[in-house]
């Protein structure tokens, strides 16, 4: 996995990225918040994969273009969950709590995806046991704590010395 003392470099701004398809293509404006990987069995159903990649951003930041279809449930957290869809050919480019002002879009639907590098894991208690985490890495078995602060501040040190 990742080194904990290894920086991020922030590609210049906007980020854009889209679905397989083609006809859903967004833009990210403005700084990302965090950036993690989350090991919850959903991510793992729509990844197919041992987990998802969620870049945190600010949904007034994120502009999107195509039409998008919306499917709610139930996180196991209890809280609602809204995602958004290409329904052309399905992939996943958002999700968020309903009524936040920030979203996760996955990080995988990115044009350009090689200066990821992840924050955190959330939702460690359901990892794929293949996976190993990197000596001080944030590591949560469920839900961080309101805000995401310690994984927003983690990811402020990965980038400080690469965004201006």
């Amino acid at each position: 996995m990742v080194e904990v003392n290894k920086r991020a470099v922030l590609p210049p701004l906007p980020l854009h990225g889209g679905c397989s398809c083609g006809a859903v293509r967004y833009r990210i404006t403005g700084e990302p918040l965090t950036f993690y990987l989350c090991h919850c069995t959903e991510c793992q159903r729509h990844t197919s994969s041992a987990f998802g990649e969620s870049l945190r951003t600010k949904s007034a930041d994120f502009v999107v273009s195509g039409a998008v279809q919306l499917i709610e449930r139930v996180a196991e957290s209890g809280t609602r969950r809204q995602g958004w869809f290409c329904p052309r050919c399905g992939v996943r480019i958002w999700h968020s709590s309903a009524g936040s002002d920030e979203i996760n879009v996955k990080a995988g639907t990115l044009d350009d995806t090689h200066w990821l590098m992840p924050a955190g894991h959330i939702w460690t208690r359901s990892r794929q046991p293949f996976v190993t985490f990197e000596p001080g890495a944030l590591i949560y078995p469920e839900q961080p704590e309101a805000g995401y602060g310690r994984l927003k501040s983690r990811w402020r040190e990965m980038i400080n010395s690469s965004f201006s």
